[in-house]
């Protein structure tokens, strides 16, 4: 029995009154079995004329009545026990920093993993308490009836819980991992989707597919053990009933044969023995059914209800963290400074190349206005252009189609005189490095938020972060760079997460084009100040595009271009 569940249930008024007449009218149909055993083993027998049969009809119709009702208050007490549920768990979160936990497993237990509790409450529980009233009853008639018989079925009833109890250990456990499968590939899922302009700006799309398969094929595994065990136990149970009930028909029926048992009796007998068994093997069976709704409720209940002694304010959720195999050992970032050069420089298969925007004009479907209008440009090779103007002017859009992730209305965009329309997006974004105005952090390690899967090595990682002025925060993380961040970077501030973005870019050393989309928006002024000088170092020897509206990274650029009324100027 769930603890916390059967709290929650007797401590909420719309929840008590369903819960009490479910279980009432279960044990109540459970008693009329043997009042629907005496009557029919009387009529078999002849003992009872056949007027019996009305009453015999009656009692049947209570049954399929009070079976009708426990169905309905069944259902109501999942509804209220979920909705009750739902809303203290959703509520918890609103307290709190809703980063704390992957929204996507959040979504997934609050909706797919709740819903497995209707098992539970609908058949398990109403089970429960007719296993523990019915064969207690039924062993009481039959010492009334016959004494040998009551004798064996009260030394075979505890066989039946006894091989329960041993496989569902491992239906527990298996079906925690089920749903553990199952809330991964939620959240991972949903992650993979918010960042997947991110991944297709780094060509990292296509790994995620894999990633994404992976997380699949463990949960489809997960599943398929949960089914075998549910299975086997379901065979053990059977089995187990059989055999007992073998145990008692066999000398009933040569007792019967030998004239020692009246007919009468063995009748009752016969019928009432199998409803010795019946609860603990639904019980059992149920049981199983329902484990994936109590591993739910369990984690629900973990959530929300808060560990003594710790900070709601600063779950461990926000930073969940693993020991890496050795500890990262302390690094010289002078020493990495000096490699960021060869790291930005290394591996050009190109030249930085000329763009040229030829009347690019872009319009969304549903919009009455174009997003960019009739824009012409021309970028040398190498310069470094800032792009201002009012929000709504385009900005955005404007790298966007540079990524190849709009397409022109109108117009053209021409990389080194060849249209991009034309080019392998994924080879010409292998030349590009993006850093979004707000950048995408998966619910990864610090490093793999980083590389984002590439084949970089630990230590071309903490060049980049040093490059990008990260270092010195990521390393006061609890693990470095082995340090789990919460989704989207939650327990990271604005200014730290830019400076992960900006190390990404410094981990693409074949990149020749910078784009970048206001970088330090919203950063405080000691924020701002690093991202600007990781931007300048990192725009060396590349053509930069950067949108932006504060002096600082307006002073980066050799030439400023203002959307909107087609104006430029040099730079100061």
């Amino acid at each position: 029995m769930h603890k916390d569940l059967l709290r929650l249930a007797r401590s909420e008024p719309t929840v008590r009154p369903h819960l009490a007449a479910c279980l009432a009218a279960a044990v109540a149909a459970g008693l009329l079995v043997l009042v629907q055993a005496e009557l029919l083993a009387g009529v078999l027998s002849g003992r009872f004329t056949t007027a019996v049969l009305i009453p015999l009809a009656l009692v049947v119709a209570a049954r399929g009545l009070l079976g009708w009702a426990r169905g309905v208050f069944a259902g109501r007490t999942a509804v209220a026990v979920k909705s009750q549920l739902r809303r203290r768990l959703l509520s918890r979160f609103q307290e709190q920093d809703a980063g704390s936990a992957r929204s996507g497993e959040l979504v997934t237990l609050a909706g797919r993993g709740l819903d497995a509790l209707d098992a539970y409450l609908t058949g398990y529980l109403p089970a429960v308490a007719v296993a523990g009233v019915i064969p207690i009853a039924v062993v009481v008639r039959l010492f009334a009836a016959d004494l040998g018989t009551a004798v064996i079925v009260l030394l075979t009833l505890p066989l039946i819980p006894i091989f329960g109890a041993l496989v569902g250990w491992t239906t527990r456990a298996v079906t925690r991992q089920q749903l553990e499968a199952l809330t991964r590939l939620g959240g991972h899922f949903l992650d993979v989707v918010r960042g997947l302009p991110t991944l297709r700006a780094f060509g990292r799309a296509r790994h995620q597919a894999s990633v994404i398969e992976q997380v699949a094929a463990a949960h489809r595994t997960a599943t398929m053990r949960t089914l075998r065990v549910a299975f086997l136990s379901s065979l053990v149970l059977e089995l187990v009933a059989s055999l007992s009930l073998a145990l008692v028909a066999v000398p009933v029926g040569l007792r019967l044969l030998s004239g020692s048992l009246d007919l009468h009796t063995a009748l009752l007998v016969l019928l009432l023995a199998p409803e010795a068994y019946l609860p603990l093997r639904a019980m059992g069976t149920t049981f199983h059914a329902a484990m994936e709704g109590v591993a739910a409720a369990d984690q629900a209940f973990s959530l929300i209800t808060p560990t003594p002694g710790r900070d709601p304010g600063r779950d461990h959720a926000q930073i969940r963290v693993h020991a890496p195999d050795q500890p990262t050992p302390p690094r010289d970032h002078a020493q990495i400074r000096i490699q960021a050069a060869d790291l930005r420089i290394s591996g050009r298969d190109h030249a930085p190349p000329a763009i040229r925007l030829e009347g690019v004009t872009v319009r969304y479907p549903g919009r009455g206005e174009d997003a960019l209008d009739d824009v012409t440009l021309e970028i040398a090779p190498g310069e470094k252009v800032a792009v201002i103007g009012p929000s709504g002017a385009g900005k955005s859009t404007l790298l966007h189609v540079l990524l190849g992730f709009v397409t022109p209305s109108r117009g053209r965009v021409l990389i080194d005189g060849a249209d991009l329309a034309g080019l392998d997006l994924e080879e010409w974004r292998r030349r590009l490095a993006f850093v979004p105005q707000r950048p995408h952090l998966f619910a990864a390690t610090v490093a793999d938020n980083i590389s984002l899967g590439a084949d970089v090595s630990p230590d071309e990682v903490r060049t980049a972060a040093a490059a990008a002025q990260a270092a010195e925060f990521v390393e006061a993380l609890p693990y470095g760079y082995e340090t789990e961040l919460g989704e989207r970077g939650a327990n990271l501030s604005a200014g730290q997460r830019q400076r992960v973005a900006l190390a990404r870019a410094f981990c693409r050393p074949s990149a020749e084009v910078l784009l970048l989309d206001e970088p330090t928006a919203r950063l405080d002024g000691r924020s701002e100040a690093a991202v600007v000088a990781a931007t300048r170092t990192l725009a060396e020897g590349r053509t930069a595009i950067i949108v932006a509206h504060r002096p600082a990274m307006i002073e980066l650029a050799d030439r400023v271009i203002r959307l909107g009324d087609h104006a430029e100027r040099g730079a100061a």
